[in-house]
């Protein structure tokens, strides 16, 4: 991790399997949904160091040179978590309990790296309103809200719910309500 004085270095990885197979998610994404995830940080973040990576790419993109230099890694994943090879979710593990931090997006619940760290089954409740979501940091002294908006405001969203199988949390950074 870098100290708190170099800009924070965010690892952007997508499955990319939506944005080959769905024409409607090309047309809505046409840098895929990892690159608008990329735009978002960048655009919120502007003196973060953004990088990309995605599934097709030789070891998912997760070379244990780009994990070096991540201090934060988004996940997003939906349809492909079979995929993942297990040398590279062990990776992703031993960087995350050496100290990376890690936000998983939309169904990244159930990929291998989320229930590896949860020890669960990760199963939840979940419903397609396309509410707004506020997300609230609760906790701003957290290293990974340096220079995040509080709150961010997402227009339609999916909601995910209890009962969640997850571990009570070591810290609650962000909480979010429809």
């Amino acid at each position: 991790m870098t100290d708190t004085t170099s800009p924070l270095r965010v690892t952007v990885w997508g499955e990319n399997r939506h944005e080959q197979i769905e024409q409607h998610v090309r047309d809505r994404y046409p840098t895929g949904m990892h690159g608008a995830v990329a735009e978002g940080v960048q655009e919120n973040l502007p003196e973060a160091h953004v990088e990309i990576a995605t599934m097709d790419q030789p070891e998912h993109g997760l070379t244990e040179e780009l994990l070096a230099r991540t201090d934060v890694l988004t996940w997003w994943g939906h349809a492909a978590h079979a995929e993942v090879d297990d040398a590279i979710v062990e990776r992703v593990h031993r960087h995350v309990l050496d100290g990376m931090g890690l936000i998983v997006l939309h169904s990244g619940h159930w990929s291998k790296i989320f229930t590896k760290l949860m020890g669960t089954t990760c199963t939840l409740r979940w419903r397609s309103e396309h509410d707004r979501e506020l997300v609230w940091t609760v906790n701003p002294q957290h290293p990974i809200t340096r220079g995040v908006p509080n709150p961010i405001v997402i227009d339609e969203q999916e909601m995910y719910g209890e009962y969640f199988d997850v571990p009570t949390p070591d810290e609650l950074v962000f909480i979010s309500g429809f």
